[in-house]
């Protein structure tokens, strides 16, 4: 059984999809943007094979590297398998419900500028390698204006180090809530 699973009680997190889905396609009547979109360096370690104090999964919603062992609040997690493929993990294929999502990306990091509408993988692991793009949808977050939506992210995988059991990619959140934007800078949509 995986670090994870051993400590972390699953959780379940109801939400409409449709009301998601409607929400994160238009941007009316949101707040006006705040927040700019930086990118940010990060490094996770694999959930097996690691210490229990190294952080092993990240939260896009205050952008943090989260401890599996301290809490559940995560969006996606890191681990490497036994055939020493690296794996990232929705909340789904953790055991935490049908919270997060990702999608592979077609398109180079630096070209991705809004998250797509639909297409999200929330039960699947996705394997990933040195330069791999992949788009991740948050667990539902509820916004100030009290509407529940999922705050999007985009990260370029820099390095998969196998020896250290350890990825480090970059990533950029867009934290304005109902926001899709994935450009540096104040996101406009």
């Amino acid at each position: 059984m995986s670090r994870l699973h051993r400590r972390l009680a699953p959780t379940t997190v109801c939400a409409g999809l449709a009301l998601l889905a409607a929400a994160c396609s238009n941007t009316l009547g949101l707040p006006k943007a705040a927040l700019q979109n930086t990118v940010d360096t990060v490094s996770l370690f694999a959930l097996s094979g690691t210490p229990v104090t190294a952080p092993s999964a990240y939260s896009l919603l205050d952008k943090r590297l989260v401890r599996t062992d301290l809490s559940t609040a995560l969006d996606f997690a890191f681990d490497i398998d036994s055939s020493g493929r690296g794996l990232l993990l929705p909340t789904q294929k953790l055991g935490l419900g049908a919270n997060s999502g990702l999608q592979r990306a077609t398109a180079p990091f630096d070209a991705i500028t809004e998250a797509p509408t639909g297409g999200w993988v929330f039960d699947s692991a996705f394997v990933v390698d040195s330069d791999a793009v992949v788009l991740v949808r948050s667990r539902p977050t509820t916004c100030i204006t009290g509407i529940t939506v999922p705050l999007y992210a985009k990260l370029h995988v820099l390095v998969l180090d196998r020896a250290a059991r350890r990825l480090d990619f970059e990533i950029l959140v867009d934290q304005n809530c109902g926001y899709r934007g994935l450009a540096p800078g104040l996101p406009s949509r």
